[in-house]
């Protein structure tokens, strides 16, 4: 899970440091007014203020994806295993950031974060990379730089993968869950793209309604992960790929970035995808 809310401009920023006001909650230390760290078993978790969690790194493996939803997220990887471009809304403790900059280094990063504390606390305290020419942190409103025609957050251009995860300190739904906002993800796509979306508390029909708007029949949900999310790949036009090549993926993401790919492989048959 991730933050935004009210709309602001875009613009690209790197980690800068933010005053700490100093308040405590139970089994959490403050970073920020507005967010919280805890740590267990080697694993550090940020929050915005509240129990829920916002993202987790293994402190000794600061570039693993540590959460299971996440790792479900890379199942785009499937059905278009080299993006060009990668989108991310929503930054959290950077776990998706950090991994698509690591293991996909044919690809750009951007990533949409409207919370400069988040941006800051991802640097100092769960590894974030400094901006470079293929990492980019749009400060600004996701709903605002998606439904922007011009796509200016991205310079201009289309997303191959779009990975959405925005929430706010309650984690009560996404922030933005409408059919409008879904339309304008698939519009940000390139002809190939795959979006995976992060659905996580209120009603699971409620959100899928509101992509069916968007994406007609072009989805499919993963199982529900550890923790009640549910992981949306959305495409931007029909996508199949043969048996013997999604297997194939599947076993060399297994074997180079250790998620469970094969998994995921029987929802893609089950709904059509694979020929």
């Amino acid at each position: 899970m991730s933050s935004s809310s009210s709309p602001s401009a875009a613009r690209v920023v790197a980690g800068s440091n933010h005053a700490v006001r100093r308040y405590a909650l139970p089994g959490q230390r403050p970073v920020s007014p507005n967010i919280t760290l805890s740590e267990i078993d080697g694993v550090r978790y940020l929050h915005f203020g509240s129990i829920w969690v916002q993202g987790a790194m293994r402190i000794a493996r600061p570039f693993s994806l540590e959460v299971e939803y996440q790792r479900q997220m890379m199942a785009s990887a499937l059905l278009h295993p080299r993006p060009a471009h990668i989108v991310q809304l929503g930054l959290g403790a950077a776990a998706l950031a950090k991994f698509c900059w690591r293991e996909l280094p044919g690809a750009r990063i951007s990533v949409v974060e409207i919370s400069a504390e988040v941006v800051a606390a991802a640097h100092r305290w769960f590894k974030l990379p400094v901006p470079d020419d293929r990492l980019a942190i749009v400060e600004g409103d996701a709903a605002a730089a998606v439904l922007d025609p011009s796509r200016a957050a991205f310079d201009g251009q289309r997303a191959d993968w779009l990975q959405v995860d925005l929430y706010d300190a309650e984690a009560a739904g996404p922030v933005y869950d409408s059919p409008d906002f879904y339309a304008g993800c698939r519009r940000l796509l390139s002809p190939r793209g795959v979006a995976a979306i992060n659905l996580f508390g209120r009603s699971f029909a409620e959100s899928r309604h509101a992509i069916e708007s968007a994406f007609g029949s072009h989805w499919v949900a993963l199982p529900e992960a550890d923790g009640g999310n549910r992981v949306v790949l959305a495409f931007a036009r029909p996508t199949v790929v043969a048996a013997s090549t999604l297997y194939s993926r599947a076993v060399a993401m297994e074997t180079q970035w250790r998620v469970p790919a094969r998994r995921w492989t029987g929802t893609l048959r089950a709904a059509g995808l694979v020929r």
